[in-house]
């Protein structure tokens, strides 16, 4: 498990922030494809990316220490809580803060929000399937103990100690993958603006519901012990989704929010 990819100089170059790059890289190429097929200049997608990337981080960074304030920062030197390099960051609050900056500079451009959702979530999943490479290399997301054929054994010195694991970034990569050919496959035959996006929130919720049920990296769980964060948080996603479908849908799909 070699976390570091290169360096330069006294600078270490992660191979978990490589991965997300060429993620983020690969799901804004994709969404700037795209998105002509809904009459929208690819430059939009292009001038929405660095937003998208500033407000991504931001938020996955803020829920991450937040989270875990006192198993990670509380006793050491508060520019701990910028060095994202080594992993470090919640999704869910990824999205969020994309979400947030994505909302303001549409709105301020005057671009059609729910068309330009559409163009980009199928991006976002293919980003994520990269991210989760990034995991497995980095050690992190792990999953529960199990002697199954195709357990992953991390180096004696890991957390696990060397047991039998879950490769659960390996189930939720290719889990991402399928639900990026999925949209990508809806996209074209959308019936209304939104739709894509839409389905977007509700099947990431889902199979991130379902893969967190192999996770063993979370210290608390919730519900009689059973649910992990990450499912308390997809539930309400999945709603979300399921609201913004059924209530676009009965409008056929406005294009500003």
């Amino acid at each position: 498990m070699a976390q570091i990819a290169f360096r330069i100089g006294a600078l270490e170059v992660y191979w978990f922030g490589v991965l997300v790059a060429v993620g983020f890289v690969a799901g804004l190429w994709t969404a700037s494809r795209r998105c002509v097929k809904d009459g929208l200049l690819s430059e939009a997608v292009a001038d929405l990316g660095p937003w998208l990337l500033l407000g991504g981080i931001v938020g996955a960074r803020v829920l991450h220490v937040v989270s875990y304030w006192r198993e990670e920062f509380a006793a050491k030197p508060w520019w701990e809580m910028f060095m994202i390099q080594r992993a470090g960051l919640v999704f869910y609050g990824g999205l969020g803060g994309a979400l947030i900056t994505a909302f303001f500079y549409i709105r301020a451009k005057g671009l059609p929000f729910w068309k330009l959702a559409d163009a980009v979530a199928p991006s976002i999943a293919l980003g994520q399937a990269f991210g989760r490479v990034g995991c497995l290399i980095n050690g992190c997301c792990f999953g529960l103990p199990t002697k199954l054929p195709w357990a992953l054994h991390y180096p004696a010195d890991h957390f696990t100690q060397g047991c039998g694991v879950h490769p659960v970034p390996i189930y939720e990569a290719f889990l991402d993958l399928g639900l990026y050919l999925g949209l990508a496959w809806l996209y074209p035959r959308k019936r209304f603006d939104g739709q894509v996006f839409a389905l977007y929130l509700a099947g990431y919720a889902a199979l991130r519901f379902a893969v967190e049920f192999f996770r063993g990296d979370y210290e608390q769980r919730y519900l009689g012990g059973w649910a992990t964060p990450g499912q308390l948080v997809s539930a309400g996603v999945l709603v979300a989704g399921v609201w913004v479908w059924r209530r676009l849908g009965r409008r056929g799909g406005q294009t500003q929010p």
